[in-house]
């Protein structure tokens, strides 16, 4: 609860203490010695709010500062102190109390009675404190975390979005220097797609139809440039297009299929499956395996793992597998609320 530290400063003050304060033995002091009470009380009370709005924040704070709620600490014990000095009056022996057993017989009732409220409010207000305390640095920790992990996803998305550009502009770059019929239609997808990757850059969260599309045209304009030694085989089958996703999450790994999986002289065959049901995603990707080394050939799956943990934690399960020449990719998201 947001005010739950209030409510129990609230409930204290008001339920609790009184009821602690009319359990003493302070009924028979209150007709005779009421300013004394009153002002008991109020220091009570004073001690309260002074150990929560300074002394437990003044301890976790600075050293200056442990100083000062020490020395607050201090001073309270030195007023309650002088506080249970005042001597109110010098009960006289009698007979009735000459068999009571009294654990400490230089203080009074009221003295004892002082210093066990005094020690009760004390306790209670570091509790009550050390729980705000808490769970003001874990909310400050989960604040500093969920702002370092935008910033990562930040990093991660311009990471690979000139990737992407440079493998599609070095095929396009192809398509032209050969004369290739397919060069302009090949362009104006690009164009389309660079549209989409700029428009979806400012938003955390685009429909899947809209994901689906840009991995439609992606797997186009790839194609495009591929002889008959390759095929292609693109299956979409989403139930709920409203759903959001973060933008450019799958396409990195459509993007590892036509980087390591397309070979000019052998056959090859690259397939590509998402779909959803349910709020429940699921993605596969299978390509064969031509060993090309490429300067950062592992940063677009590096990254898309990152993104995934930072933006599905326990809501996403992630297999790759490169056995038998063969890369398989299955990922599976729960992409309800």
């Amino acid at each position: 609860m947001k005010h739950l530290a209030l409510y129990i400063d609230l409930a204290f003050c008001f339920i609790v203490l009184p009821i602690m304060v009319i359990l003493s033995p302070v009924e028979r002091w209150v007709h005779h010695f009421t300013a004394y009470m009153i002002v008991a009380g109020l220091w009570l009370y004073a001690v309260y709010i002074l150990n929560r709005l300074f002394t437990v924040p003044f301890l976790f704070g600075t050293r200056g500062k442990k100083v000062v709620g020490v020395l607050i600490v201090i001073s309270s014990v030195v007023v309650t102190f002088i506080l249970s000095s005042v001597e109110l009056y010098n009960p006289k022996p009698n007979i009735h109390d000459s068999d009571i057993v009294r654990h400490l017989p230089q203080f009074q009732q009221y003295q004892q009675a002082l210093w066990t409220l005094f020690m009760i409010v004390e306790a209670f207000s570091f509790a009550v404190g050390l729980l705000v305390y808490t769970n003001v640095q874990k909310a400050r920790i989960r604040e500093a975390e969920a702002e370092r992990d935008r910033a990562e996803i930040e990093l991660y998305k311009a990471q690979i979005k000139p990737h992407f550009m440079f493998n599609t502009l070095n095929s396009l770059y192809g398509l032209f220097l050969t004369g290739n019929k397919n060069a302009l239609p090949s362009l104006e997808k690009f164009i389309s797609m660079m549209r989409y990757i700029h428009t979806s850059s400012y938003r955390e969260l685009v429909a899947l139809d809209e994901e689906a599309e840009y991995i439609r045209e992606y797997v186009e304009v790839q194609s495009l440039r591929l002889n008959e030694m390759t095929s292609v085989r693109l299956d979409i089958d989403v139930e709920d297009v409203s759903l959001m996703i973060p933008p450019m999450l799958l396409v990195t790994f459509v993007e590892n299929c036509f980087k390591h999986g397309v070979s000019p002289v052998e056959n090859s065959e690259i397939r590509i499956h998402l779909s959803e049901r349910g709020g429940n995603l699921s993605f596969t990707t299978s390509n064969r395996i031509f060993p090309v080394r490429r300067i950062g050939e592992h940063m677009g799956i590096d990254n898309c793992r990152k993104r995934l943990e930072l933006l599905f934690p326990g809501k996403y399960h992630l297999i790759t597998n490169g056995n038998s020449g063969i890369y398989d990719v299955s990922l599976k998201i729960c992409l309800k609320s």
